[in-house]
Order: C-alpha cells, then structure tokens, then sequence
C-alpha cells in the first residue's frame, strides 16, 4: 500500500482497540505523573493485533511513518516503529540487500530516538536491535556509546537493548562493554536492560563469556540487574554472585 497515508493506519488501529483495554495499558505503561511514561497515550490495541494491521502498510513511506511516530498515540508510534523494522528488515534480505534502505532507514530511526519518540520500553525493545544493532553489526558502534552517555533513559535502553543484534551475530563484545559503563545506571529499566543482555550473552553465545564479566563487575552491578544476568546460571553460582555484592 505504497499509496496509504498515516490517517489509513491510525484508521485501521481504531478498528481493533479496545477502550476497557487501554485503561490497562495505561496503568501498566505507567503513565501517571512521575512514572517513566506520564503522559503517553493508549488506544488499547493488542501487539499481536497492532501486527496485523502493520503487515497491511508494508510499504508506508518515510513521510507517513514520521506522522505516526509524531503521534501522542502510544500504538501509533509502536506501529511506525515496526513498519521501519519490516523495512529493514526486507532490504537486509539477500541476494537483494539493499544498502541505501538499510542506511536511510537506520538513519531515520536514530533520528526519531534523539527528538525522543521512542520512549517506552517496548518501543525501544522492538525497534532497536534491528534498527540500531543490526545495522551496525558491520560499522562503527561509536553512536551506541554515545546514547548510553545521554541523560534521557530511552537513548540508554536503545544503546543497551540494540546489542541483542550483536549477540544473535555471536558478537558479545559491545555488550560487555556498555554493561561495564551502564553498571551504575540505577534507574530500574536501566537494571532490567543491562541485567537482560548479560543473560543473552550467557545463553546465546557462551556462559563462561558471562560469569568472566561477572566475576569482575558483580561487585558492582545493580541488585536486579544481577538478578536478571544470573537468572539462568546453577543455584550455587547465583548465591556467589549475590554475595559479592
């Protein structure tokens, strides 16, 4: 649907939203005054249905998606974001890769991070590890470093959470090293987001990869984000990293 516009898609979420549900989505997004997403805005959408509906917008241009992430819609936004993942993620495909569509659509999508529409975590946990991670599996990763030094939490869960593309590539080495920078980020999606991909590196490309981080930064590392890079390590091993805290 090359010729649909931002109206069509938000037109197509209202069909499946439910009012009862977006009460709900509200209180778990933590939308009140002072939670990490005060403000934000839900229709009730489900993501599963919100896919639906992306798959029928395909190819929604560049201009579109940017009206849906300008949108205070919290579904409108979680739709533009994987619209681009889609994209991406066909341009990606061989023997067609395209280089141009991958760069433009990384670009565009860092772009939206830094003016802060990307911003809750399920917006950054579906959209960054392709958007960011994938793209700069075979590029510098200076930007990530970047991000993870920003005062904002979704520039430090976007850098933290896009090395899931690194880790699905076996490539645990940026992941070690924003751990290390982020180990005293107390924020609590923060702990959750470096304590989530230590475990990925343990599960996904090598345990003793994670218990050498850990038998150095345990020490210093949040309690939940400990919690969460040992989730899956032996009970015995658990109690040790917990102890050296």
């Amino acid at each position: 649907m090359t010729h649909a516009t931002a109206t069509d898609v938000q037109d197509a979420l209202a069909a499946v939203a439910s009012p009862e549900r977006a009460i709900g989505s509200a209180r778990f997004f933590k939308t009140g005054p002072g939670e990490y997403g005060e403000g934000d805005v839900f229709l009730g959408v489900t993501v599963p249905d919100t896919r639906v509906v992306v798959k029928r917008f395909a190819e929604l241009p560049l201009a579109e998606v940017d009206a849906l992430l300008e949108s205070p819609v919290h579904e409108h936004r979680l739709a533009a974001l994987l619209i681009l993942v889609a994209q991406f993620a066909r341009a990606s495909k061989p023997p067609k890769r395209d280089d141009a569509v991958r760069r433009e659509r990384a670009a565009f999508y860092l772009a939206a991070v830094r003016r802060g529409r990307v911003n809750n975590w399920d917006l950054v946990d579906s959209s960054a590890p392709t958007l960011l991670g994938g793209y700069l599996l075979d590029r510098p990763r200076d930007v990530l470093f970047e991000l993870a030094d920003s005062d904002v939490l979704w520039h430090r869960r976007a850098a933290m959470i896009a090395t899931a593309g690194f880790i699905y590539a076996g490539d645990a080495s940026t992941t070690l090293e924003l751990a290390e920078r982020l180990q005293d980020d107390r924020a609590d999606l923060m702990q959750k987001a470096v304590g989530w991909m230590l475990r990925e590196v343990g599960k996904r490309i090598d345990r003793s990869v994670l218990t050498g981080f850990l038998d150095t930064h345990a020490a210093l590392l949040g309690r939940t984000a400990l919690s969460y890079a040992t989730e899956h390590l032996p009970a015995e091993d658990r109690a040790r990293y917990r102890a050296m805290r």
